[in-house]
């Protein structure tokens, strides 16, 4: 039962995380979906990070192996947002912005996963 616990309140962090960098993000560029991008390369980062550093570093409970990767990585990170985004500029006819924007996603996302990986071999 501790294990849906600590899911639900790492998904709980990990979406209000994504909820206030989605609002930071739009008031410094309004015109690109840069709070999503972020919170899928921070989640991505972390994602790497942690599953390194817990599988091979260091041992923690898996409960809270749960909470940071399905719980709150799972609630930061969106693939849902990144797909309706890209659509919406499509219907838009920003065709060189929404190809721009998958490139970034997916080149930023697995960059951020190997360097989490990198640093976490670090320790």
């Amino acid at each position: 039962m501790f294990k849906f616990i600590a899911i639900f309140i790492g998904g709980g962090l990990g979406a209000t995380g994504r909820y206030l960098t989605t609002l930071a993000c739009s008031k410094i560029c309004a015109c690109f979906p840069l709070g999503t991008l972020s919170v899928n390369i921070i989640g991505s980062f972390i994602m790497g990070f942690g599953f390194l550093l817990f599988m091979e570093k260091i041992s923690v409970p898996n409960e809270f192996k749960l909470f940071l990767t399905v719980g709150f990585c799972g609630g930061l990170t969106t693939f849902s947002t990144f797909s309706l985004d890209v659509w919406n500029m499509f219907f838009a006819g920003e065709f060189l912005k929404a190809a721009l924007y998958i490139l970034l996603s997916i080149i930023l996302s697995l960059g951020a996963l190997f360097a989490g990986v990198m640093v976490a071999k670090q320790f």
